[in-house]
């Protein structure tokens, strides 16, 4: 993973703010570059969910690169680790606009996402793939922020919607103590109270921490006979190990930004049965056209990715930017308005068969949700 730490450069005193900014500009643009910014963890309990979509990302711009770039122009994403702590990302934020960075793309969670937003905003920075489904970040609409994933509204209706389709009516939430975690559970919530149901019990874990006995104490009392799990892998893969040490026999629902593999490897054995929906087309599967196309890039030049659910919607995301961008291109110069305008432009349409739709008034580009389920080998079936 290619990791690139940005600093502010020094310029003479005697240079004006307009003279400035301009050149900050021209340096982290260039002559043939598109500068993305991306925070996100590459270190940390959430660590492989910033590794993984960076380098599915990284992966389609570096192809896109051989090829000629956007308009003879590279695109180049910068990176800066914030440990899934939004204090931190805040900090990165700043860092990144200060380098004048074209776009900031890819942040990796709710909390973070969310710490960052109010800045990007003031700046008019357009904000690209966050990883995080939360309704937050959708409502109210702001037009600097596209989104290429499902929200969690939709995830934990298809979740509920499954398990009352099996006759399960009692189900508990186990969440992460922050803004994913309450917006996760909210979805839960509202899709339970569809089918005059309610959370049979809730408890949580705090972010980026593995101490589940709490919870798995107060959720094996209820006997739900399933679970819906809001938080990353670590702490979902300790949970269910906990929870079935402690007798619990029912079963487990995740949200997909729980990284499907990442929770795989946790687990190992233990994740058979284990249940993940996802927003993102299966990467296992080349009947689909933008899989087949992942896979392969990867057997062109990723041989370090890993296919997967979080490197599969780093490549996606990377992939409707593009188009954003020839959008863009088309006036002959490429500028944060008309990225914009680009984006909005797309309209209604399928990209290698991803269904996308963009409007002046909407960003959310999907809503495609299906379920998976972990095998217990480190596999994934849908």
């Amino acid at each position: 993973m290619n990791q690139t730490v940005v600093g502010r450069r020094q310029f003479s005193v005697g240079l004006g703010a307009a003279a400035l900014g301009g050149f900050q500009m021209a340096q982290a643009q260039g002559e043939g570059r598109i500068v993305l910014g991306q925070s996100a963890p590459f270190t940390g309990p959430a660590a492989q969910l910033g590794i993984q979509f960076h380098q599915g990302a990284k992966l389609f711009f570096d192809q896109l690169n051989a090829q000629g770039g956007v308009g003879k122009r590279q695109i180049e994403i910068r990176t800066l680790d914030d440990g899934y702590e939004p204090d931190r990302c805040a900090e990165n934020t700043k860092k990144l606009m200060a380098d004048d960075v074209f776009a900031l793309f890819g942040y990796i969670g709710t909390p973070t996402s969310l710490a960052a937003l109010p800045l990007f905003t003031k700046e008019k920075v357009p904000f690209f793939g966050p990883f995080t489904g939360a309704e937050a970040l959708r409502q109210p609409f702001n037009r600097l922020v596209f989104h290429v994933r499902a929200s969690y509204y939709d995830e934990t209706a298809l979740i509920v919607r499954q398990l009352t389709n099996l006759g399960i009516k009692k189900i508990a939430v186990f969440y992460q103590n922050d803004a994913y975690g309450k917006a996760g559970l909210d979805g839960v919530v509202r899709a339970l109270t569809e089918q005059k149901l309610a959370p049979a019990a809730t408890a949580t874990v705090e972010r980026n921490s593995v101490d589940v006995k709490a919870a798995v104490d107060k959720l094996v009392a209820a006997k739900p006979d399933a679970v819906v799990q809001i938080a990353a892998y670590a702490g979902s893969a300790a949970f269910v190990r906990a929870a079935r040490k402690a007798g619990f026999g029912g079963t487990f629902y995740n949200v997909s930004f729980v990284g499907t593999q990442a929770l795989a490897d946790e687990l190992g054995k233990d994740g058979a049965g284990v249940v993940v929906s996802q927003v993102m087309p299966s990467p296992y599967q080349p009947s689909r056209q933008i899989t087949r196309e992942f896979l392969e890039a990867i057997k062109k030049g990723g041989d370090k990715v890993q296919a997967n659910y979080s490197s599969m919607e780093g490549y996606v995301a990377a992939r409707v930017f593009a188009e954003g961008l020839r959008q863009a291109n088309g006036s002959g110069k490429i500028t944060r308005e008309g990225l914009i305008a680009g984006l909005e432009g797309l309209g209604s349409q399928a990209i290698s068969g991803f269904q996308v739709s963009y409007s002046a008034t909407d960003h959310a580009a999907s809503h495609f949700v299906e379920m998976s389920m972990l095998t217990g080998d480190g596999r994934v079936r849908t």
